[in-house]
């Protein structure tokens, strides 16, 4: 038995859904406590999986791939992709984190949707560090990542009676 955690102890643990509003409230919290998760794409030999930094708007996401790589390429090439996130993991008591299964679209420099992008994508302080001239944005691609399906986790949950495992659904 755990002292510290313990509603940690089970089976059974709680299966309780948690209501829509709270649900992408956790995601959304989620997504605003750290800015890096590891994109997943389908490439010319298989999938492609690498860590990239995000900024959230919402639910969709946006990165900056890296001009001219095999990732840019996958992207434009099959729109599905998957990413995670996660928190530190200490134990059971801490597990934290969410995939995303949906689509990409890579926005073209000044196309419509570009601008947004680049107010949501936090890129002055990413040409700053590169030593880059920050008096506007760089014209680059970006991509835009909207989910289909969310597979939230965070085993807090049980403390509270919900399922550790929850699954968001786009509507329509």
């Amino acid at each position: 038995m755990s002292f510290a955690y313990p509603w940690v102890e089970g089976p059974p643990w709680p299966d309780k859904v948690l209501p829509r509003e709270q649900l992408e409230d956790h995601i959304q919290h989620l997504l605003a406590e750290t800015n890096m998760c590891v994109l997943a794409t389908i490439g010319r030999n298989g999938p492609i999986a690498s860590p990239i930094e995000y900024y959230a708007d919402g639910l969709d996401i946006y990165v900056l791939p890296d001009p001219d790589t095999p990732k840019l390429a996958a992207m434009q090439r099959d729109s599905r992709i998957s990413l995670a996130v996660h928190r530190e993991y200490h134990g059971w008591h801490s597990a934290h984190g969410l995939q995303y299964f949906g689509q990409v679209e890579v926005i073209e420099p000044d196309a419509p949707g570009w601008d947004h992008a680049m107010k949501v994508f936090r890129w002055h302080g990413w040409m700053s560090d590169l030593g880059m001239d920050t008096a506007e944005p760089f014209k680059r691609q970006v991509a835009k990542i909207v989910p289909d399906r969310i597979l939230y986790t965070e085993t807090w949950l049980w403390n509270q009676g919900y399922s550790a495992k929850q699954v968001w659904q786009r509507e329509g």
